[in-house]
């Protein structure tokens, strides 16, 4: 019989600041073997214009891939390569680094409020020096399941089996299988996932409150299971939660900045790399 999947860790996230001072809430797993193949998750929340107006200025990355997925707000992607994409609610944009991006990320206000995400992804060393890559979805792109028993199933990345049904999300290109999902859901819905066995499983509560094989979480929670073949979730009050499901990456991981490579001699050399103005030839 299959097993169903219990949370073995649980991880609160922490308030910090990033690009021109914009607050967020950060979850970081790079050296948990658990978090494998994501790196990182930032919450971006506020009603608050001067929390985020500065946004992320210019900036590089190499050996990671970032999705992100607002769910309320615009931001404005450019990079070195020439991409412009405006990232508006409920749409998600993908960016793999490989060997060199520099990008901006501003806000374009709506409304006055913001609520995303950033999530970074580990590029296995096979890709942490190919050609960078980019490509945006709209919110129209995004596959949508909504069913009287689950609430409402949105996949961005990868393929999910949810109550037994097959869905594809619009991004395929990772560099590892891996699936991003969001799950909305009023009190006494439940959820239940298909899951391969050798995948690391995880959930972000970004709102109310589920429980999960007898254990609760909460909002600001990242859940991450246990090895299994099942997950069981049920909405306790109005809930939003991120599902992330990925085959792990079992190699070295040395984080530096905006730099995620396997070695400090990898990490030395994208900084002479960055400052000597070898990403521009890019």
């Amino acid at each position: 019989m299959s097993n169903y999947r219990e949370i073995a860790q649980k991880i609160r996230s922490h308030a910090t600041s990033d690009g021109d001072g914009v607050k967020i809430q950060r979850v970081a797993g790079f050296n948990n073997s658990r978090f494998s193949p994501f790196l990182m998750v930032d919450e971006l929340k506020s009603d608050q214009r001067a929390d985020y107006v500065g946004g992320f200025p210019p900036h590089p990355h190499r050996g990671i891939e970032t999705l992100t997925y607002m769910l309320k707000g615009h931001f404005q992607h450019r990079d070195h390569m020439g991409n412009v994409g405006e990232l508006k609610s409920g749409g998600a944009q993908w960016m793999a680094a490989g060997r060199g991006v520099i990008h901006s990320e501003m806000p374009i206000m709506e409304d006055g409020d913001l609520h995303g995400f950033q999530i970074w992804i580990n590029q296995p060393a096979r890709d942490k020096m190919k050609p960078a890559q980019y490509f945006d979805f709209q919110p129209e792109m995004i596959t949508e399941n909504q069913t009287e028993q689950a609430g409402l199933v949105r996949v961005l990345a990868g393929s999910l089996t949810a109550n037994g049904q097959a869905l594809q999300g619009p991004l395929d290109k990772t560099g590892v299988p891996l699936t991003v999902a969001d799950w909305r859901a009023e009190s006494g819905k439940q959820l239940e996932l298909a899951t391969p066995a050798q995948f690391n499983v995880m959930l972000y509560v970004y709102q109310g409150r589920i429980t999960l094989a007898g254990s609760e979480a909460k909002q600001g929670e990242m859940v991450l299971l246990s090895k299994g073949e099942l997950v069981d979730l049920n909405a306790l009050e109005q809930s939003g939660v991120l599902v992330f499901i990925g085959e792990p990456i079992d190699e070295p991981v040395v984080h530096y900045g905006p730099f995620v490579m396997n070695s400090m001699e990898e990490i030395e050399q994208t900084i002479q790399d960055y400052s000597s103005g070898v990403f521009e030839t890019y």
